[in-house]
């Protein structure tokens, strides 16, 4: 375990040229969108509903560090973590990482609640769902 919880899952992305700003560097909400994929390919690939009917995940609270410029071309890992579940929600923190060398870009945390659809209002997280953050 390390001090953002349970490593849950690693996913590889290529950053695209067109997720460059005009800096000349991938823009900030590039590191939003590789925690949102990260997470809901962990959620998918463990067999959680991630669509928008039943129940399924919603983020209340999310942020991001940038600690390093990253530039194309370029493969990134994002290793997801989850700490220790609540009644309804799940707090989860991400590293992206170099695909080779392992130099860390950024940092993030995204508040997941289990969320009705039909309802509108927050339910409790699935067991499975607890039991993959514990592991």
């Amino acid at each position: 375990m390390s001090e953002f919880g349970n490593l849950v899952h690693t996913l590889t992305l290529s950053l695209r040229w067109g997720d460059q700003d005009s800096y000349g560097h991938a823009n900030n909400t590039v590191f939003f969108r590789f925690f949102e994929e990260a997470r809901i390919t962990w959620l998918s690939e463990a067999g959680l509903n991630t669509q928008a009917e039943g129940t399924g995940p919603i983020i209340i609270k999310t942020s991001a560090t940038f600690l390093r410029e990253l530039n194309y071309p370029a493969n990134v890992t994002i290793e997801t973590y989850a700490g220790k579940a609540g009644r309804t929600s799940l707090e989860t923190w991400h590293r992206v990482l170099d695909a080779d060398s392992s130099d860390q870009y950024g940092e993030g945390d995204a508040k997941i609640v289990w969320f009705d659809h039909e309802t509108r209002r927050s339910c409790p997280l699935p067991d499975e769902l607890r039991k993959l953050a514990a592991e």
